[in-house]
């Protein structure tokens, strides 16, 4: 079956408040693996975010979860595909900082620490993907973004997320993966 993006992004806001995990990446891979999620796409973005917010709540952030879903829904619905090599900038890593400015509270006019801890988080996990290069990549760039995040709002603010498995699991169905270039692949027996 054939999903619209706001088909998905209903789907994914569904699925990912069913998750009572603290790890990120448990639940973003948990949606990853649903049929109305493809290998790479623009449903990452809002995916990502809300793998992050739903994480975050239930390590203790406070926040109205409902709230800040349908808040970054509004926001990563604008973003196009292929944002990565059109734009620099990935998708996943714009949906974490704006579930970040979400969670704080910030905008464009903020002068306060949050405006510069935004920044700061996203302009490392941008490094980590220029290191690591492309071509894309919407599974190995969630795992960096996702996991840079979780250490991030540890050391930042004390809400302890948690990382498992970061093996990647979809190396098979990416016709381009980089296979031992990707910190996240796993060679299969």
């Amino acid at each position: 079956m054939e999903y619209t993006l706001e088909q998905k992004y209903e789907l994914i806001s569904q699925d990912a408040l069913m998750f009572d995990s603290k790890d990120p990446i448990d639940i973003v891979k948990g949606l990853m693996h649903r049929e109305y999620v493809n290998i790479h796409g623009p449903e990452h973005h809002f995916l990502d975010g809300v793998a992050f917010l739903v994480a975050y709540k239930n390590a203790g952030g406070k926040l109205d979860i409902a709230d800040a879903v349908k808040k970054l829904k509004e926001r990563t619905v604008k973003m196009p595909g292929a944002m990565c090599g059109l734009w620099g900038i990935c998708g996943s890593v714009a949906a974490v900082g704006a579930a970040l400015s979400i969670i704080h509270e910030t905008g464009p006019l903020s002068d306060d620490r949050f405006y510069k801890d935004h920044m700061e988080y996203t302009s490392s996990v941008l490094h980590d993907m220029s290191v690591v290069g492309g071509p894309r990549c919407c599974k190995r760039n969630a795992f960096l973004s996702l996991t840079r995040a979780s250490e991030f709002v540890k050391d930042k603010y004390g809400v302890e997320m948690v990382c498992g498995n970061t093996d990647c699991e979809f190396s098979d169905r990416n016709v381009q993966c980089i296979k031992e270039r990707c910190p996240f692949y796993k060679k299969r027996a």
